[in-house]
């Protein structure tokens, strides 16, 4: 069975930062495709920064040079640097992970859609 678990979310002032950590179990995470998104009161779910297995990193153009995605496969660990952040970043941030192709390929993607398994959140709260 899968299980993402996150972790880091609290209060933090504007121009702070915070490290959110995924704990990824049950799927071979080195070979997955995956991601962090985040989700505001009254706002659809966003796709804030994802990586593919070979490292390859993309981010929405709000957090490009503030945020940071990266992985390690010896700890099953994906992680989230968070600097100057922001009240707009405020939200529940969630970890996704989804397996790769059939032909092995993963990816980087923004698109929930393209997800398959889902953690349940933790929050991050940037106010002052």
């Amino acid at each position: 069975e899968v299980h993402l678990v996150e972790s880091g979310g609290d209060l933090v002032q504007p121009g702070g930062s915070l490290r959110l950590s995924c704990a990824v179990s049950g799927i071979t995470y080195s070979s997955q495709s995956m991601g962090w998104f985040r989700q505001a009161p009254g706002k659809e779910r966003e796709g804030v920064a994802a990586i593919d297995s070979d490292g390859d990193t993309l981010y929405v153009d709000s957090v490009k040079g503030r945020f940071t995605i990266s992985q390690d496969g010896a700890k099953n660990t994906l992680s989230l640097r968070m600097n100057a952040l922001k009240p707009e970043d405020t939200a529940i941030y969630y970890c996704a992970a989804t397996p790769p192709s059939p032909e092995g390929f993963t990816f980087n993607s923004l698109r929930a859609s393209d997800y398959s398994y889902w953690g349940q959140g933790t929050q991050v709260t940037v106010s002052s």
